[in-house]
């Protein structure tokens, strides 16, 4: 595939092929990211081809030949290093983050094994089978119950204090899940643009911020700038900047937080660093970029821009 892109004329638009949709629980919110972003490259000058990944990924690319692959996959393997190891065997450049910081990303406990050795905060939790989960408290209430290796909210149980006995999980929850202590407090989130953090937001919801919330209409508020203390604030961009390093992230990403007023820098926890953000032009991400005064359009362009100019 390199040997075609060597022999692209220079003063051809760069072909940027939009990866979405995939067989992920995602799949809905990819292919909105991946709509917006192909409509969003497009404006910025590039010539845009739009993938639904499928089996036939690996011939579809070979045909069309492209500079660059822009990943708008969500949820397992368009985000956890799968579809990043098959685009480095083809040899294609690709947005975001490589393989190893994917995986690592994807897998939480893996994922704060490495942030607490970079001095970082996260919440105590254990993997623990499904079934014993359903059948007493594998940890003291409140505590979290989610997959390991999902994203966007899917799948997840709140256990509180009161709670008359463990959850119910469905049947859809695989054989081991997390469980971990429940962080109260504020929502709220910072995106890294390269080694840069572009703000801090905080998400306001009736409850809990799950997956209705972040993608319905009215299912959410965003706050930019988070009405929060410069101190908290600035912990939550540092925090942000060292997460995206620790775990080898290049590219966009977003680190989401709880911080706990009463307890002030001490109540600030990071919940996940997400290596594949939404990627619409309300979504977290491109709203802080917006803030920062970079359009859609000229984020999804630093996106490619960045991935061409990778060795």
């Amino acid at each position: 595939m390199r040997r075609k892109l060597a022999g692209r004329s220079s003063r051809t638009a760069p072909k940027v092929v939009v990866l979405m949709g995939g067989p992920s629980a995602e799949r809905e919110v990819s292919l909105s990211s991946g709509r917006e972003c192909a409509k969003a490259l497009r404006q910025a000058g590039f010539e845009v081809v739009e993938l639904d990944a499928g089996r036939d990924l690996p011939a579809r690319l070979a045909e069309y030949a492209p500079d660059v692959v822009f990943n708008a996959l969500h949820g397992r393997w368009g985000e956890d290093g799968c579809v990043q190891g098959l685009l480095e065997w083809l040899g294609c450049r690709y947005t975001h983050s490589g393989v190893l910081a994917s995986a690592l990303a994807m897998d939480k406990s893996r994922a704060k094994q490495v942030l607490r050795l970079a001095g970082l905060p996260v919440m105590d939790s254990v993997i623990a089978s499904a079934d014993e989960v359903r059948n007493r408290h594998v940890m003291a209430p409140p505590y979290v119950v989610k997959p390991n290796d999902e994203g966007s909210s899917v799948g997840v149980y709140i256990v509180h204090e009161a709670a008359n006995g463990p959850p119910q999980l469905s049947d859809q929850m695989p054989a081991r899940v997390m469980v971990e202590t429940y962080a109260p407090g504020r929502e709220l989130t910072v995106a890294v643009l390269g080694d840069r953090a572009l703000g801090v937001t905080e998400i306001v919801t009736r409850g809990w911020y799950d997956y209705d919330a972040k993608y319905k209409p009215g299912g959410s508020t965003h706050v930019i700038p988070a009405d929060i203390p410069a101190e908290i604030a600035a912990a939550c961009r540092d925090y942000a900047v060292r997460a995206h390093q620790a775990l080898g992230c290049r590219g966009l990403t977003r680190t989401d937080f709880r911080w706990d007023e009463s307890r002030g820098l001490d109540g600030l926890i990071i919940l996940e660093v997400n290596t594949q953000p939404g990627m619409t032009p309300t979504s977290l991400a491109p709203e802080q970029a917006a803030h920062t005064g970079m359009d859609f359009p000229a984020l999804c362009r630093w996106i490619v821009e960045e991935a061409l100019c990778r060795a």
